[in-house]
């Protein structure tokens, strides 16, 4: 029998280490992006949180990162997601945002993944 795709977040950093720099932002949902490809291509469904926050933002008039829309909308968004998920990916980088997504992601009882390697395929 085969297996039910997984939905899994991808938990790295965004915001962390750019100094709200908007071209660092980029590189890093960039690279989560390619993360988000790969778990597609092995049968998955993706998740990142910003795909969701970033057009919810700008609809709710967010300045900036950090402003109090941002802080209303950035992280809630993907600690709803999880509730969501079967799963965690944890991509490398210092990140507060990620690392409680992992702790709530615990709490949940979801499977935590550092690897791509170890998310078995479709």
């Amino acid at each position: 029998m085969k297996s039910k795709p997984m939905t899994i977040l991808i938990a790295g950093p965004y915001r962390s280490g750019t100094n709200d720099d908007p071209v660092l932002m980029q590189q890093n949902l960039d690279r989560m992006n390619t993360y988000a490809l790969a778990l597609f291509r092995a049968g998955h469904i993706p998740l990142i949180g910003e795909w969701l926050a970033l057009p919810l933002l700008r609809a709710a008039g967010s300045k900036k990162p950090g402003d109090e829309l941002y802080l209303e909308i950035s992280y809630p968004v993907a600690h709803r997601l999880l509730t969501r998920c079967d799963a965690v990916l944890r991509i490398e980088g210092e990140s507060s945002g990620a690392d409680k997504d992992l702790e709530i992601a615990r709490k949940l009882g979801l499977a935590v993944y550092y690897h791509l390697e170890d998310i078995p395929a479709l």
